[in-house]
């Protein structure tokens, strides 16, 4: 059949903005509807601002640390409408720079919602105008779940969305939540000088994490002053006066300035016309796909976080390279999920890879385990007690690292290295072959050399 584009991409975010670009570079007829602004949820209301905040958040410990390094440094302020304004500059900065690479890889930009029509036809509701298309690639990525189970007040309650934007700098804060998300602004927000506390259903936050690594940054937590409740749930949120009142399931108050739901996110899927096409939704309206990104109807590709696959930034542009050389390219590329690597950008920091422990088991595998604690060299003039944690988790049979798990300063920044040689099929032998970088950090990886103990699947 004829068509207006032989690519509709709905979605300018990460993953839709590569999948355009890509697309457009081999010769394809490429358009892309975004209705907000190019970036996602990554660059405007996510990665890229969040880690500004936590930037900032990290402060105050550095002003504390510099006197034992023999830095006299005046009483700090800090402004949060200074920060939100730099924020914002930066986030229009790059906004920009997503919307101009678009614009020059010969895609065409349409700012509208996009909906479907038809199997091929897609309808731009701002414009009242349909087009047509040989494939449509749905990346329509995820927004914040304000699923309370009922609780009365939701409506009352910020996410994370909200957060970023604040006009007035909450005193007290109340993070409902156990995820990344949460913990990470618990950290914020305690670290830029709010009183904290973090509500969580379970009873350890941080699930499908190592334990040992949920363990390190709880007991962090409240060693810093984070009120870390667990096995609560938010009942009802009164507001009254320009204060909030949030109500647990076990009967508590508490008094505080704002109350922020970091729950979980969902995918974008709703009112899209999906199930006017028959397209096979899952769980919480995620689209489902093969191993290439493909949905029930054979066209019709979907990508990132409207998946719900592993919601993260890099693998919706793995997704997208992936499709691009499926489709257009002619070279059937699945999807590879293995060994991706993950931060919570808490303080210190959690990095992660691979399997662990439980999950390693899990699978059958019989593991041996390296653990190793120790208090890095910079806490030592700083006076700071905090420790880091390594954890290695070996295949016991052909001595594979099957999991690396840090809990640490540069923890992100470590766990990306140990990526590439877990790739590659590295063996603790190789992680023991290595030679240290003195005095670091991140020798310990190479210097763990007496197992903490084994187990089998």
């Amino acid at each position: 059949m004829s068509c207006d584009y032989d690519l509709f991409v709905i979605g300018g975010g990460s993953g839709g903005v590569r999948a355009s670009r890509l697309a457009a570079q081999t010769g394809a007829c490429v358009a892309i509807a975004e209705e907000y602004g190019f970036g996602g949820t990554c660059v405007i209301r996510g990665c890229i601002p969040k880690k500004l905040f936590v930037y900032a958040s990290h402060y105050t410990e550095d002003f504390e640390d510099a006197a034992g390094y023999g830095w006299t440094i005046p009483t700090p302020h800090f402004d949060w409408n200074t920060l939100v304004a730099n924020k914002n500059k930066e986030i229009a900065r790059l906004e920009g720079l997503y919307r101009q690479n678009v614009k020059a890889a010969g895609v065409e930009i349409i700012m509208d919602r996009a909906v479907f029509e038809d199997e091929h036809t897609i309808r731009l509701v701002k414009e009242n105008r349909t087009v047509t298309a040989k494939h449509i690639l749905i990346a329509t990525g995820g927004r914040p779940s304000r699923d309370t189970g009922g609780a009365p007040g939701a409506e009352h309650c910020i996410t994370s969305n909200e957060a970023f934007y604040l006009e007035k700098f909450p005193r007290r804060i109340v993070i409902a939540g156990g995820g990344y998300i949460a913990v990470e602004f618990a950290h914020i927000f305690h670290g830029l000088g709010a009183e904290v506390t973090l509500l969580y259903r379970g009873p350890k936050i941080l699930r499908g994490f190592d334990e040992n690594m949920r363990d390190a940054l709880t007991d962090s937590m409240s060693a810093r002053g984070i009120r870390v409740v667990v096995d609560r749930v938010l009942k009802r949120i009164d507001k009254r006066d320009g204060e909030v009142f949030a109500f647990t399931d076990k009967d508590e108050m508490i008094e505080t300035d704002d109350v922020m739901l970091a729950i979980g996110r969902v995918p974008n899927t709703a009112d899209m016309g999906l199930n006017k096409i028959g397209l096979k939704l899952g769980k919480r309206g995620r689209v489902e796909v093969d191993k290439y990104s493909r949905t029930n109807i054979e066209h019709i590709y979907a990508i990132g976080d409207v998946t719900d696959r592993m919601a993260l930034t890099p693998v919706a542009i793995h997704e997208a390279m992936s499709f691009v050389k499926t489709v257009f390219d002619g070279v059937p590329t699945p999807v590879d999920h293995t060994f991706v690597p993950t931060a919570v950008f808490s303080q210190p920091e959690i990095g992660t890879v691979g399997m662990t422990e439980h999950s390693a088991l899990a699978h059958g595998h019989a593991i041996d385990v390296y653990k190793s604690s120790f208090r890095p060299l910079k806490n030592t003039l700083s006076g700071r007690d905090e420790r880091a944690l390594f954890k290695l988790i070996v295949d016991s049979k052909d001595n594979r690292v099957l999991g690396c798990h840090i809990f640490g300063p540069e923890a992100a920044e470590i766990v990306q290295i140990v990526a590439v040689a877990m790739k590659m099929g590295a063996t603790k032998a190789d992680f023991d072959a290595t030679i240290a970088l003195h005095p670091s950090v991140a020798e310990e990886l190479v210097t763990m050399r007496i197992k903490s103990y084994s187990k089998n699947g």
